[in-house]
């Protein structure tokens, strides 16, 4: 019997049942990696004769796997109410499974039994054994000619956190009710269990509350007509939701943002404001310094009702308040304010913010729910009953809640603001820069302590934030061709860093292993593309470089099993007909190589890339462009380039010409500045770069820069004897 054991969660509970661990090697490629898994030899076959068996308890999860096997396969099992006769028993049994969400997995020969500690403990069971059968189980139609056999073994599990949760901004971007349907499905087959659904910000109030209809009336829409974005859920789509959810054992926790982030119920009601001044909802993103004003009793009547509408519509034992990113300018100048400061004795404007926390969170807990919110709602003055504070900016703060009394959620955007980029890789979508990209691998490694019940700590959280499509129209989908742009935005971003979330929150910490996940992620991809997920495609993995005699030699491997790479060796992007990798290759420069996974032709990863090294030429300024044989043509030409963002205002600038390498000379003809199509500047440069003269530097000024629009060179360019000459170009500005 081949053993693949895992380290066990709690000692304790590892006496308690016996358990005996030995290595850590694994064949099976299950995401969140198990706590304890046994493989022997031999499989069991899914078939269309097989008998299924629940408890009345389990009916839905039951439902749930059988629609899915349906789907895929076309086998509809028989039931029985005898487990004896099943072939697929499904259990709850917490004695036997003592670990809260823990579920065992057993397949022999001859049956599958999965049992769960409640509910959720055998809805994670049912998505082992998913995992266990080959990823076509997935798909929404019939995969004939597939043998849906799952192998022999015996899984025992459990999460080692109680919050393993994503953030889902529909507020700056309204995404439909099937779309967080499907979002919820996905966190689900990796075995996340809570949905923080922002649904307030300036940009859009995205919650029907009877009581106010204005909210969605105005505060759900911007722009006028074409132009008009926006939308919300009616409390029939969000009881909708929260069953669909509450099947996969996904607790959908409602933010309802204040004081700050909420512009879009001022725009509905302008007397929620200190000033009362009339606003609209924003078409574009920025912060507003409006705020919820403390010194209204209108102000906390109104949140009152709208909190009362929205825990009576949501089960969750936690409500969340936001909190963040509030400027106190509006309340350090409001006498209202001010007067609630001088009557409740606090000091600054800020501690206003505590007291607003203290009402909403004791109105809350006499309805049975926590409060959660961003990290400064334990920031801003003392607050009395215990909340869940996110840490999203400063994960050493949770020392603070400590020592109040609070717990926390680490959600570092560092790592787990799954709005960053991946890389620097040119190509990359257009996404978040204020913070550096936020690889696979970064988010997976991301520093979390094992949970214990007197952790403040009490998991982990991803967020996907959507204020991108309010920078700017790049990104906003076109309702009428309906071609789902937005939500193949959000996907590309958060898969497959969901999954390293979802492990981040399911194990142990000597459990995770970057090496290891990389590995079992390979798998996976085929799995995202049946549930019609869309995903980044990673970029082929360096198996070794060396260099050598002048040359770079490099072995590549796929990350994504089944996939192909395609290459060139000549700096230029590949594409569907470009060489196949079948071995090691050898450039000149390790800068000549590009390479990508193709899953598909219309799915690859972005390519391989490696950054010149500039530090030898700082003296010449800001790297602009390269030039290379597949840039210079034979014969004379005119090469053009873009200095956009390189050349920033009026001013004088050099423009240097750098050679690097290559046998031909190159002849440097008139070159000339543009503004968009607008001739700026123009120079009879008539330079030559070469061995003897490797750099060519030219001045020009700038007189009508203006910002926003796009900027580029022209200049002529014509080799001596052949093309192969390699180099840089620079920009710097100098003074006059």
């Amino acid at each position: 019997m081949k053993q693949c054991i895992f380290t066990l969660r709690r000692v304790m509970i590892a006496v308690l049942l016996g358990w005996v661990f030995q290595g850590t090697a694994q064949s099976l490629q299950v995401i969140p990696r198990p706590l304890q898994c046994e493989e022997q030899q031999g499989t069991w076959q899914l078939t269309g004769e097989r008998v299924l068996s629940f408890p009345a308890e389990a009916a839905e999860q039951a439902a749930y796997l059988q629609q899915v096997v349906f789907r895929s396969t076309g086998f509809q099992w028989k039931t029985t109410s005898v487990a004896k006769r099943a072939d697929v028993l499904l259990e709850i049994d917490a004695e036997r499974v003592p670990m809260a969400e823990g579920y065992r997995l057993e397949v022999d020969s001859k049956r599958v039994r999965i049992c769960g500690h409640d509910r959720g403990g055998l809805f994670y069971g049912i998505q082992t054994f998913l995992q266990l059968l080959p990823p076509a189980i997935y798909s929404r139609s019939l995969q004939p000619g597939v043998v849906w056999t799952v192998p022999q073994v015996t899984i025992t599990d459990a999460p080692d956190h109680p919050w393993r949760g994503m953030m889902l901004d529909v507020a700056r971007y309204f995404f439909d009710k099937e779309f967080v349907m499907k979002y919820i499905d996905m966190m689900a087959m990796y075995k996340l269990n809570k949905l923080q659904l922002h649904l307030i910000d300036d940009s859009g109030w995205r919650l029907e509350i009877k009581k106010y209809p204005r909210l969605t009336e105005v505060g759900a829409w911007s722009g006028k007509d074409e132009k008009r974005l926006g939308g919300y859920y009616t409390q029939e789509e969000i009881k909708e939701m929260i069953a669909y959810a509450s099947v996969r054992n996904v607790e959908i926790i409602p933010e309802i943002e204040f004081p700050a982030h909420m512009l879009s119920a001022v725009a509905a009601y302008p007397w929620l404001s200190c000033t009362g001044l009339q606003h609209e909802v924003p078409g574009q993103h920025f912060i507003s310094r409006d705020l919820l004003c403390v010194g209204k009793e209108t102000s906390f009547t109104f949140l009152a009702d709208v909190l009362e509408e929205t825990v009576n519509l949501f089960p969750s034992s936690y409500i969340n308040i936001g909190g963040d990113e509030a400027v106190y300018d509006r309340w350090k100048e409001c006498p209202l304010c001010q007067a609630v400061m001088k009557r409740e004795g606090l000091r600054q404007p800020s501690d206003l913010q505590g007291y607003l926390t203290n009402v909403v969170a004791d109105m809350m807990a006499k309805k049975g729910k926590t409060v959660v919110g961003w990290e400064e709602i334990i920031m801003r003055g003392k607050v009395n009953q215990p909340v869940v504070a996110v840490m999203w900016h400063n994960v050493a703060d949770s020392l603070i809640a400590t020592r109040a009394g609070h717990k926390a959620i680490l959600s570092p955007a560092a790592s787990l603001y799954l709005d960053f980029p991946e890389g620097k890789t040119p190509g990359e979508i257009k996404a978040a820069t204020w913070m550096p990209p936020v690889s696979l691998e970064k988010c997976y490694t991301t520093a979390m302590n094992d949970y214990a019940p007197t952790s403040t700590v009490m998991g982990v959280q991803g967020c996907f934030w959507s204020d991108q499509f309010i920078h700017g129209t790049l990104l906003q989908e076109l309702p009428l061709l309906n071609e789902n742009r937005s939500e193949n935005y959000a996907e590309y971003l958060t898969f497959p860093r969901l999954l390293a979330v979802a492990e981040l929150g399911w194990c142990r910490q000597a459990q995770r292993n970057w090496s290891d996940f990389r590995q079992r992620i390979r798998t996976h991809f085929a799995r995202l593309d049946y549930k019609d997920c869309h995903y980044r495609v990673p970029e082929p993995e360096i198996v070794s470089m060396q260099e050598q005699e002048g040359k770079v030699r490099f072995e590549l491997a796929s990350p994504v099993d089944g996939a192909e790479i395609l290459y060139t060796t000549d700096g230029t992007y590949p594409h569907a007909h470009s060489a196949r990798y079948t071995g090691p290759i050898e450039v000149d420069t390790k800068t000549d190589l590009r390479a990508m996974t193709r899953v598909s032709d219309r799915h690859c990863s972005l390519p391989l890339y490696f950054a010149p090294d500039y530090s030898a030429y700082q003296e010449y300024g800001t790297f602009v462009a390269e030039w290379k044989p597949v840039v210079i043509a034979p014969e004379k030409t005119v090469w053009r380039f873009e200095t956009t963002g390189k050349m920033v205002g009026n001013g004088m600038y050099e423009i240097s010409f750098v050679r690097t390498r290559g046998t031909h000379p190159l002849h440097l003809g008139t070159l000339v500045y543009y503004k968009r199509g607008e001739k700026l500047v123009e120079i009879p440069l008539q330079g030559k770069v070469d061995a003897a003269r490797p750099v060519v530097t030219c001045r020009l000024e700038v007189k009508e820069f203006e910002a926003g629009l796009p900027f580029y060179v022209e200049v002529e360019t014509q080799p001596e004897g052949g093309n192969d000459t390699f180099g840089f170009v620079f920009v710097k500005k100098v003074e006059e």
